[in-house]
C-alpha cells in the first residue's frame, strides 16, 4: 500500500517515516516539509537516510493513504483535497478531533476549514472505536495528553462506580511541544526544572471530556487537567485521581482485586494498552506503542488513582496513527508496531 505524509519534518512525521520503515504492508512513496522541500530525506535527518525520497512540497504521486502532521487548520486544508478524491487519510492535528465545531472554534481560536468533514471524522482511538475506525476513511488521531488520560479514566467511567469531578495531572517531555524555536523549551530554560503551564485550560481538556463523556452520556462528569513540562525528551505521565461512588465494588473484602480486574476485562483483546505491577516509569515506555496502567485505591479518601504511561510521539501521536492505518486497511492491528521499548 502506497502512503504519503504531509510534514515529514515535524517530531510526529519523523517518527511516522521512521515507524513505516519497519511496516511491511506499506511503501513511503511521498513526503513534504515546508523549508526543505527538494532535499532528501536522508540528508535531513541521517537515522532515516535508509529512505530514497526528496522532500516535496506537495504530495504528487499516487498514494492510498495519507498521513498528515501539519498543524491545525493547515492540516484539514491539506487533507480535504485527498478526501474528496478517494483517499484514506489519518490526521494527526487537532481538526477534526472534536465533535463540535463551534467547540473546535473556540479553544483553537481558528475558523474551521472543513466542517463538513467533521461528522465523517472517527475519534482515532482504537481501544475505544475500533469498529468505527476499520470502517472509515477519516480517522483524527487523539492528542498525546488525551491518550493517557483517556486510557487511564475509561474502564472506571464506563462502569459508573466514580463522582463526576476527575482530576488528571500529567507530566510530558519537551518534545511534546514540536520542533519549533521558542523560549519555554529552550534548554537553559527547561533544565532542572518543572512547570505547570495552561492553568487557564489546555486545548486538550474538551478532548478528554468529550471522550470520557461519551461512555456515559447521562453523567454529569467534568474534569480538571493541568499539564506540567519536565525536562526530558519523550515521555507522558499521568496520574489521576477520582472520588468512588459509594458501594462502587458489590464486595468490600477485596477491592484492589476487583478494580484490577475491571481494567483487565476492559483491555482484553487490546495489545498495547498494559497492567504494570508496580507504578510505571516514562522509560518503560521509551520507543514504543505502550500504554501502561497501574489502577490502585487509596482506602483512606476512597480515592482511585490511576498512573499512565505512553510515549508522546509513540502511542501519542505517530504509533498510534500506524495502529489508526492498521486498523483501516484490515492489517494485524500491531503490525510494524512490535518493537519493545528501550531500557535503560
Amino acid at each position: 500500500m502506497k502512503v504519503g505524509i504531509l510534514n515529514v519534518t515535524g517530531y510526529a512525521g519523523i517518527e511516522l517515516a521512521r515507524i513505516l520503515a519497519g511496516h511491511p504492508d506499506t511503501d513511503l512513496v511521498a513526503v513534504t516539509g515546508r523549508g526543505d522541500a527538494g532535499r532528501q530525506l536522508g540528508d535531513v535527518f541521517p537515522h532515516l537516510m535508509g529512505y530514497n525520497l526528496t522532500i516535496q512540497p506537495e504530495i504528487t504521486e499516487s498514494v492510498d493513504l495519507v498521513f498528515s502532521a501539519l498543524p491545525h487548520k493547515a492540516s484539514a486544508e491539506a487533507c480535504a483535497p485527498f478526501l474528496a478524491g478517494g483517499v484514506k487519510v489519518i490526521d494527526i492535528s487537532a481538526d477534526f478531533r472534536l465533535n463540535n465545531v463551534a467547540e473546535f472554534q473556540e479553544w483553537y481560536e481558528v475558523e474551521h476549514p472543513c466542517p463538513g468533514y467533521v461528522e465523517e471524522a472517527v475519534y482515532g482511538l482504537t481501544e475505544l472505536h475500533r469498529d468505527e475506525i476499520a470502517q472509515t476513511s477519516l480517522v483524527a488521531n487523539p492528542g498525546c495528553y488525551p491518550t493517557s488520560a483517556i486510557l487511564a479514566l475509561a474502564p472506571a467511567v464506563k462502569a459508573g462506580i466514580l463522582e463526576p469531578n476527575l482530576i488528571v495531572d500529567s507530566k510530558s517531555g519537551v518534545s511534546g511541544a514540536g520542533r519549533g524555536l521558542s523560549l519555554t523549551t529552550h534548554f537553559s530554560e527547561v533544565n532542572e526544572s518543572v512547570s505547570a503551564y495552561s492553568l487557564k485550560g489546555h486545548r486538550h481538556l474538551p478532548e478528554i471530556t468529550q471522550e470520557l463523556k461519551g461512555l456515559v452520556p447521562d453523567d454529569e462528569l467534568q474534569v480538571t487537567f493541568l499539564p506540567h513540562l519536565i525536562p526530558m525528551t519523550r515521555g507522558i505521565l499521568s496520574t489521576c485521581y477520582a472520588r468512588l461512588k459509594p458501594g462502587a465494588f458489590s464486595t468490600e473484602n477485596d477491592r484492589a482485586q476487583c478494580l484490577l480486574d475491571l481494567y483487565r476485562d476492559f483491555y482484553r483483546g487490546h495489545p498495547f494498552v498494559k497492567l504494570a505491577q508496580a507504578p510505571p516509569a516514562t522509560k518503560h515506555t521509551l520507543g514504543n506503542n505502550d500504554c501502561i496502567l497501574f489502577p490502585t485505591l487509596d482506602d483512606r479518601t476512597n480515592t482511585l488513582v490511576v498512573i499512565s504511561c505512553i510515549d508522546n510521539l509513540v502511542k501519542g501521536a505517530a504509533g498510534q496513527a500506524v495502529q489508526n492505518m492498521n486498523v483501516m486497511c484490515g492489517f494485524p492491528e500491531d503490525q510494524g508496531l512490535r518493537a519493545l521499548g528501550l531500557y535503560p
